[in-house]
């Protein structure tokens, strides 16, 4: 499997400014360095849990009817759900999972991706998708560098053989509905990060 480039200078450097360069007189002089950054992942998640629902052109009913055999990949993110575990993360801890998590996304959209383009279904969903992943991806990497935390070493996943049309169909419904309880994850942890940080609500 070809792994995915790593983001040049220039994309980082845009979007750091993106997160970043903020009016000075809008926000309070004790603002936390991260609620720019903050602001612009939470806007990435919300991006990427409407793409989560596009992977696929299946109605409700035939999604009830479409056998799935289980978690067939693996290495998808298993993300502890219990109010209580995200309310004990610490900010350098769920930073760190969801660069981890969203690395695992990545790789495996960017798979799915090329197995359409394979089999020659559309691999537009996956490919904007992948686009929103790399930027929450550099946010997190210098969100990391902020906050003096290294950043984790990327994994490369087993993923299974691709040969038919219907095999990528059954894959794109299990990471679509993977990578929506990923968003719904992330925003709440997000978001209890910014509220332990002074950062503006507006």
């Amino acid at each position: 499997m070809k792994l995915i480039d790593d983001c040049t200078p220039c994309l980082l450097h845009l979007l750091l400014l993106a997160g970043l360069c903020v009016p000075s007189s809008s926000y309070p002089a004790s603002r936390s360095p991260l609620c720019g950054m903050l602001r612009s992942m939470i806007h990435q998640v919300e991006r990427l849990t409407k793409l989560s629902g596009k992977f696929h052109n299946l109605t409700g009913e035939e999604l009830e009817h479409l056998e799935v055999a289980g978690n067939r990949l693996a290495g998808l993110p298993d993300m502890e759900h219990t109010a209580a575990h995200i309310d004990s993360l610490k900010v350098n801890e769920s930073l760190s999972q969801l660069f981890m998590y969203t690395q695992s996304f990545r790789l495996h959209v960017n798979w799915l991706k090329t197995a359409k383009e394979n089999v020659s279904l559309s691999s537009h969903p996956a490919k904007e998708t992948n686009t929103h992943l790399l930027h929450l991806s550099t946010f997190l990497n210098a969100s990391l560098h902020q906050i003096g935390e290294e950043v984790p070493p990327s994994q490369s996943p087993s993923l299974p053989e691709v040969s038919t049309a219907f095999d990528v169909l059954q894959f794109s419904v299990e990471i679509s509905k993977r990578l929506r309880m990923f968003c719904f994850w992330s925003k709440r942890v997000l978001l209890i990060i910014q509220g332990q940080s002074p950062c503006p609500r507006h």
